[in-house]
């Protein structure tokens, strides 16, 4: 077998802690930075997380944030920090490739609305990471750089899109990692590589110079060790400047969405992720899902177009510039018709309609977050509880519904088989966010 579980400077190192310390003067912001990039050097090889290093730009980031907490500038609970960012997002001065031959020589002028109210909090950029490519795919084994590898077990994928952030944050790169989600982008590389992963509300993060797959899902999200950090973080890109809720999720009302209303699971997935949620004031109740399928039209309808709307020249005009599996996916997003998505539209009211109503009779919905463990690199047709199906949709069945309904979700580390991490995925409505990462934190406790 492969490498397994690298171990990189921020492997048990949390964002509170280590802003905790910067204070302190137990450890300073440049420290940090050479941490970030050591482990790089000494694990990336192995795992292909990151596209970018910026060693010059993280270490004069972070020397400048030193200096400002020397002389009593603190940004907030970032300043200080490393982050990674997943190389569909811009950052000025550095490639954005999107995973693609397309944009292979691309370099970015500016910032993304999202890294610079990064910068802005003291936050130190340290490279980017690898996507599948134009973030079209849950696997993150498509890309022009080539595959990212689960820390986990290498000959794994990662999950995707945002696959190289996955990784990073797992193996110890570093500590906070940037993606975005469109079925689960940010969700399936948390689950499959053991570590947590923030989808918002839509639009509650900017998803200006975001390069975009399908506009009406996409989401800026986080990546963390905790639910914690996670929150942290989200507070700071969504510019929020209240107070956070006290909401400890000391108490919860929770429906169970048995996973196989969506997608055959893995038997041993399913109790794995129902498990976790045995904490002491969880009160479960399995809950019914009346049309399924109405949520899977949309998602397919709305994406298909718009993802096709974007690349419709590309295709036409350099098609062998894609990576195959790409190319196959937009060929047949291609044959979308006009009626399919107007249709789409329809199913998206129908089921969020759906949604509201679940969670207006409990405070949160919860199912694993993928209905398998990470696939083998390459492998595109799997075996779920005896029913044969594709990687891809297996992957995305149990996130996506939480793009269409265009609600906040969290996956969680849950337990692992045979070494290779399970997630749970814990859904709220919008506004409830700190009660939604309160409770993800009770289970990871």
């Amino acid at each position: 077998m492969a490498q397994q579980s690298p171990v990189g400077y921020f492997r048990n190192r949390t964002i509170s802690e280590l802003a905790e310390q910067l204070r302190a003067g137990e450890v300073t912001a440049v420290e940090l930075a050479r941490g970030a990039l050591t482990s790089i050097d000494e694990l990336d090889g192995a795992l292909n997380a990151f596209v970018t290093v910026d060693r010059e730009g993280a270490l004069e980031a972070a020397e400048k944030a030193d200096a400002e907490l020397g002389e009593g500038v603190d940004r907030g609970p970032l300043h200080g920090i490393p982050v990674a960012v997943k190389d569909i997002i811009e950052v000025a001065g550095l490639p954005t490739t999107m995973g693609s031959e397309h944009f292979a020589d691309y370099v970015s002028t500016s910032d993304a609305e999202c890294v610079r109210r990064l910068r802005d909090a003291g936050a130190v950029v340290v490279g980017k990471t690898t996507t599948h490519e134009f973030a079209f795919g849950p696997t993150g084994d498509s890309a022009h750089n080539g595959p990212s590898r689960n820390p986990h077990d290498t000959s794994r994928v990662t999950g995707g899109s945002s696959a190289g952030s996955g990784a990073a944050v797992a193996a110890g790169m570093v500590p906070l990692a940037l993606g975005t989600d469109t079925g689960g982008s940010v969700r399936i590389p948390a689950a499959l590589c053991g570590v947590v992963g923030f989808k918002p509300t839509f639009n509650a993060i900017p998803t200006g110079g975001v390069f975009p797959l399908s506009q009406s899902l996409d989401h800026v999200g986080v990546l963390a060790r905790t639910a914690q950090d996670c929150r942290i973080s989200y507070r700071v890109l969504a510019g929020l400047r209240t107070a956070p809720s006290r909401d400890s999720g000391q108490t919860a009302s929770i429906g169970w969405i048995p996973p196989t209303a969506l997608h055959p699971t893995d038997a041993e997935v399913d109790r794995i992720a129902r498990a976790a949620l045995d904490v002491e004031g969880f009160a479960v109740q399995d809950v019914e899902l009346r049309d399924p399928v109405v949520m899977h039209k949309a998602f397919a309808g709305i994406q298909f177009s718009e993802a096709y709307a974007i690349h419709a020249e590309r295709v036409a005009q350099n098609p062998h510039l894609f990576t195959p599996d790409v190319m196959r996916r937009l060929q047949e997003a291609g044959q979308t018709t006009g009626w399919q998505h107007v249709r789409a539209l329809t199913a998206r009211d129908q089921w969020r309609a759906e949604v509201n109503e679940l969670l207006s009779h409990v405070d949160l919905l919860a199912l694993p977050t993928t209905c398998v463990v990470a696939p083998e690199i390459g492998q595109r047709d799997i075996t779920v509880d005896g029913t044969e199906s594709n990687v891809r949709g297996a992957l995305l069945s149990l996130t996506k519904p939480w793009n269409v309904a265009g609600v906040p979700a969290v996956s969680v580390p849950a337990g692992s088989i045979d070494g290779l991490p399970v997630g749970v995925q814990l859904v709220s409505r919008p506004g409830q966010e700190d009660l939604l990462l309160a409770a993800a934190t009770r289970i990871t406790n």
